[in-house]
């Protein structure tokens, strides 16, 4: 499984002319859980948004595995194997939590294929196997938190993106979601984690980088980057 290779090479991404990315570039190494870290308007989403061709680069080029997917449309990119898990656990509320997960597999074309892949979701999430038939919209928010990484593991993603999995959770389910997270990773899966929870977030990535106004402004391993002056100013403050 071990591949997805990412490399964001001097990005620009521009909204109505003014450019929220300013040259970013990073490198997410295949089976490694890469955080990237910054405040609210660092340009964290923007460059979800530009990975997945949401929001293409103006400028600047995103390799996925040796395949240039700059320009590539959202459902191509998805095809190359990246999934994303987007911010605030977007469950579809009318749908069973099996029918959410099929979803997820929609390019899929085996009905055995798609069998396997839920039964391997239901081994992750033991619960979820529990509540199959229950309309995710009555579940709680670590449980809809859960349906949404797995209907994220469902297309079999070499790369995973992970939106803010922390947003709107207590304490102890944000520990629970990046145990799962660290979980995901095990089975040879790789995370790009985008995270404003510095202290859970160091403490299962193998490297991280910081975004600061649309610039990557440090990088490192999470041991270098809690002793970075400007990541204790502006995070452990």
């Amino acid at each position: 499984m071990m591949s997805g290779r990412l490399e964001i090479d001097d990005v620009y991404t521009a909204y109505d002319k003014a450019d929220v990315l300013q040259g970013v570039s990073l490198t997410v190494e295949p089976g490694s859980v890469t955080c990237l870290l910054g405040s609210n308007g660092s340009g964290k989403t923007t460059l979800v948004r530009s990975i997945l061709g949401l929001t293409p680069a103006r400028a600047g080029r995103i390799v996925f595995n040796g395949t240039d997917v700059t320009r590539f449309a959202t459902h191509k990119i998805i095809a190359t194997g990246i999934a994303c898990i987007p911010e605030g656990r977007k469950v579809f509320p009318k749908l069973t939590v099996e029918e959410n997960l099929r979803v997820g597999a929609y390019q899929e074309r085996s009905d055995k294929v798609m069998q396997a892949r839920i039964a391997e979701i239901f081994e992750i999430f033991p619960r979820l196997a529990e509540r199959r038939t229950q309309l995710a919209g009555t579940m709680s928010g670590g449980e809809q938190a859960m349906v949404s990484i797995g209907r994220g593991l469902m297309c079999a993603p070499k790369l995973l993106l992970i939106d803010e999995p922390s947003l709107g959770l207590s304490p102890r389910l944000v520990k629970e979601n990046f145990n799962i997270i660290q979980k995901i990773n095990e089975r040879g899966i790789t995370v790009l984690l985008v995270e404003q929870n510095v202290h859970q977030t160091l403490a299962i990535s193998h490297f991280g980088f910081v975004l600061s106004k649309g610039r990557v402004m440090t990088s490192g391993s999470p041991t270098e980057l809690s002793a970075r002056k400007e990541v204790q100013d502006a995070y452990f403050g």
